[in-house]
């Protein structure tokens, strides 16, 4: 699976976990290059906290479009250490 914004892999892996439709991709196959840190928090019932990344391509920002959970509830422990992305990024 690949995680693609204007026409740049933000992030490649085999090895995905789907939770309600969306790819979660582990930390370590980011391409922090075309990441940084927004600032955003959000809440999940179940998951927990959700931090989030701008996606930066060519000086262009698509604010909060990836998201991951620091410490994500028991519930969702396996997804700790992953990435997720939307708002126009492919997961293809």
């Amino acid at each position: 699976m690949q995680a693609v914004w204007k026409d740049k892999v933000i992030a490649r892996s085999e090895d995905t976990i789907v939770v309600e439709g969306n790819h979660y991709f582990p930390a370590e196959a980011i391409d922090h290059e075309y990441v940084r840190e927004s600032g955003t928090h959000s809440h999940c019932p179940w998951k927990g906290e959700a931090s989030y990344y701008d996606v930066v391509v060519d000086g262009e920002v698509n604010r909060d479009a990836a998201w991951y959970y620091p410490k994500p509830k028991e519930a969702a422990a396996n997804i700790a250490g992953h990435v997720a992305f939307w708002k126009g990024v492919r997961v293809e």
